[in-house]
């Protein structure tokens, strides 16, 4: 997916995808969220995902680690915190710019219950959801998305090295605070 350089209007991280999607929808940003996951910031991996935003209300998904859109690339990107993200202003011209892409299409409440787990956030995107607006997902999608989740999972726990990273890193946060704390 193509997006056109934006405005900045938030850099930081966050334990959970939740801070994010909420502040687009108060903000009734329209634009897009760059989400870099865990595995991202420790292993620099490069996956990173890109939710486009209209009005507060996601349109598309793309996750650049395994190259899939829509409701696959949620899946893909639902990964344990923290993640870095950054939002972005574009103007409704460059948002256009992008294109209709149904391979990357979610539904409006989609991203909140994927990727933040919170119905009610959920709710609330999909009342702020233009009418024309489909706000079901096929059940095909879910089932895509429920094997892709299944598999990233198991690709994850399959993967050694990166088991093993994060083990370090962990052990080296501990002694680093034990140290900090005067612990021997």
């Amino acid at each position: 997916m193509n997006v056109p350089e934006g405005t900045l209007l938030r850099s930081r991280v966050v334990g959970e995808p939740r801070q994010p999607l909420t502040a687009a929808l108060d903000r009734q940003l329209t634009g897009y969220a760059v989400f870099e996951p865990q595995e991202t910031l420790l292993l620099d991996s490069g996956g990173r995902g890109i939710v486009t935003f209209r009005d507060g209300v996601p349109e598309l998904a793309y996750y650049t680690g395994t190259d899939r859109g829509g409701p696959a690339a949620l899946a893909d990107l639902a990964m344990p915190g923290p993640y870095h993200v950054e939002l972005y202003r574009l103007s409704t011209v460059a948002i256009d710019s992008i294109g209709d892409h149904q391979d990357l299409s979610i539904p409006p409440g989609m991203a909140a219950e994927r990727l933040a787990g919170d119905p009610a956030l959920a709710a609330s995107t999909r009342r702020a959801a233009p009418n024309d607006r489909d706000l079901t997902t096929p059940s095909d999608d879910e089932d895509d998305a429920a094997d892709a989740e299944l598999g990233a999972v198991e690709a994850f726990l399959a993967d050694e090295t990166k088991i093993d990273a994060i083990k370090t890193q962990a052990r080296e946060e501990a002694q680093r605070r034990a140290k900090e704390w005067g612990f021997d």
